[in-house]
C-alpha cells in the first residue's frame, strides 16, 4: 500500500479541468450520459452524483439534471433506473426488451426501464442548495425554486420505497433485481442468483462487451442470462409490485440501498424545513428515518463486524464481505460501540488494512472473499463514486480525519490518469468505461470542498 503527498496546485487545477471536460463532453443539454460509449443513456443514481458535480460549474444545469430525470417518474412514485436517449441505439437491453409500457404506471412519451436504483437524489438536491447558498442571493433564489418544484416528486419517490418496497414495514428496501442495487455482479447476489431457474429466454446480443476490451471486467454470460430472465419475470407481472413480490425468485432486503434511503430522508427532511413543508410531511419523513435505522440495526452481524443483506426467498442473511456491509456508516447516528466495530472492520486486512492495495481505498469486495476478483466490476475493483459516498458519510459522522485521508488517497489515485468507472485495487489500473461522468462529478466536489477547484 502506498500513500501520497498532497497534490500540488497545478495537479489540482489539471484534475479539475479534466473532470469538468468529462461532464461537458457527456452533456446532452438537460441531462448527462453516464459515459460516452458504454452508457449512452441517463442512469438514475449516476444522475444524482452527476448533479453534485454540475453544481460547482453551473447551478441551473445541476438542477436540470435532476428535473429531467424526474420527468420520467412513474405514477407509483418510482424513479426508473434508466431513461432512454431516443437518439442513441445499440444499447442492450433496449426499450423494446424492457417493455415498460406493460405497466399502466409507466410515463407516457418517454422510454424507461422497469427497475429503480438507490435514491441519492434528495442528497444531491440538498447539495445543490448548499452550493448555491455559498454563491449568493441570486443562486439561492434559483435553488429555492428548484427545490419547490422537485420536493413533491422526491416525497412521492421516498413514499414508494417506504411502502411498495417495504410492505412488511421493516425499514429495509426490497430489491427485485441485482441491477437495482447498483452493484450488479457483487458476491452479495451469488446465492440468490444461483437459485434462479432460467426459462425460455429470448435470444440477445450483449452490447457492453463491444466497449470493454477485457470480458473479465464485466459480468459473466451466466449472470447476464439470469439478469435477463428476471426482466422477463418482471414483465410477466406487468411491473406490478404486489405481483412481483409474489412471483419474483430474486427478492432481497438491500442494506446499502436502505442506508442511502435513510441518508436521503435526512436530506429530504432538511428540504422540507427549508420549504416550510406541512408538519405531517416532516413527521412522516422522520418516521421513515427512525424505521430505517432500526431495520439496519437488526441486520448487524457481530462476528463479521458488518451489516448483512437478507434473502427473503431463502430466509437467511447473506454472508458476503463487501462495501455494502458498511451501510450503517452511510445511514449515520450509530451507537458508539457499533461505529467502533465497523471502523475496525474497515481498517482490518479484509479491507483497508490489506498490504497489497495500491492506494488505501476500499475494494468493493474484500480480498479475503472467495468470490473476490480484482478486475471484475463489483467483485473487487475500487469505485471512486463509492469512495465519495463513504467520504461524505464519514464527514457527517464526525470522522473528519478518516474522511480527509480517504479523499486524499482518492484524488491521488485519479490525479495522473483516466477518470475511469473503476480501478484495479492492487495496481491502480483504470477499468471499465473511460470518461465516466460520476467519477468526474465526485472529483469536482472533492476539490471544491477544499476551495481549490481551479476550473
Amino acid at each position: 500500500m502506498t500513500t501520497s503527498d498532497p497534490l500540488s496546485p497545478e495537479q489540482r487545477r489539471d484534475l479539475a479541468a479534466r473532470a469538468a471536460a468529462v461532464l461537458r463532453q457527456n452533456d446532452l443539454g438537460g441531462w448527462t450520459k453516464a459515459a460516452p460509449a458504454l452508457y449512452p443513456h441517463q442512469w438514475s443514481w449516476d444522475s444524482a452524483f452527476i448533479a453534485i458535480g454540475w453544481a460547482h460549474l453551473d447551478i441551473a444545469r445541476a438542477a436540470r439534471e435532476l428535473q429531467s430525470l424526474f420527468r420520467a417518474q412513474w405514477a407509483t412514485g418510482m424513479v426508473p433506473h434508466i431513461v432512454f436517449n431516443p437518439e442513441a441505439s445499440g444499447y442492450f437491453p433496449d426499450p423494446a426488451r424492457w417493455a415498460a409500457s406493460l405497466s399502466p404506471d409507466a410515463p407516457a412519451g418517454v422510454a424507461t426501464s422497469g427497475l429503480c436504483q438507490p435514491p441519492v437524489h434528495a442528497i444531491a438536491a440538498h447539495h445543490i442548495w448548499e452550493t448555491a447558498y455559498r454563491q449568493g442571493k441570486a443562486a439561492v433564489a434559483a435553488a429555492d425554486a428548484f427545490l419547490r418544484d422537485l420536493y413533491p416528486r422526491l416525497l412521492a419517490w421516498h413514499r414508494y420505497l417506504a411502502t411498495a418496497r417495504d410492505p412488511e414495514g421493516t425499514g429495509l428496501v426490497t430489491i427485485y433485481h441485482p441491477w437495482e442495487s447498483g452493484t450488479d455482479n457483487s458476491p452479495r447476489w451469488d446465492g440468490a442468483l444461483a437459485a434462479v431457474q432460467v426459462g425460455d429466454l429470448p435470444p440477445y446480443t450483449r452490447s457492453d462487451l463491444r466497449h470493454v476490451a477485457d470480458p473479465a471486467e464485466r459480468p459473466t454470460q451466466e449472470e447476464y442470462d439470469r439478469y435477463l430472465w428476471l426482466v422477463e419475470v418482471l414483465k410477466a407481472a406487468r411491473y406490478d409490485d404486489a405481483e412481483i413480490q409474489r412471483r419474483d425468485p430474486f427478492l432481497l432486503k438491500d442494506v446499502l440501498f436502505s442506508a442511502v434511503l435513510v441518508a436521503a430522508n435526512e436530506a429530504l427532511l432538511e428540504i422540507a424545513l427549508l420549504l416550510d413543508a406541512p408538519d405531517l410531511d416532516r413527521a412522516t419523513i422522520t418516521g421513515w428515518i427512525d424505521r430505517g435505522r432500526r431495520g439496519l440495526a437488526g441486520r448487524w452481524h457481530a462476528d463479521l463486524g458488518l451489516c448483512l443483506d437478507y434473502d427473503l426467498r431463502a430466509g437467511d442473511a447473506i454472508r458476503a464481505r463487501t462495501l455494502a456491509g458498511f451501510a450503517p456508516l452511510v445511514a449515520g447516528r450509530l451507537p458508539a460501540d457499533r461505529r467502533v466495530a465497523l471502523l475496525a472492520t474497515l481498517d482490518s486486512p479484509a479491507f483497508l488494512g490489506n498490504a497489497d492495495l495500491r492506494w488505501p481505498l476500499p475494494p468493493s469486495t474484500s480480498p479475503d472473499e472467495f468470490a473476490f476478483r480484482p478486475r471484475s466490476y463489483w467483485r473487487g475493483p475500487v469505485w471512486p463514486v463509492m469512495n465519495w459516498l463513504f467520504w461524505w458519510a464519514l464527514g457527517r459522522g464526525a470522522e473528519d480525519d478518516r474522511a480527509a485521508r480517504l479523499k486524499a488517497a482518492a484524488l491521488a489515485q485519479l490525479a495522473g490518469g483516466e477518470l475511469a468507472e473503476y480501478y484495479e485495487p492492487f495496481t491502480g489500473e483504470p477499468l471499465g468505461s473511460p470518461a465516466q461522468s460520476w467519477t468526474a462529478a465526485v472529483v469536482l466536489d472533492w476539490l471544491a470542498a477544499e476551495g481549490e477547484q481551479g476550473t
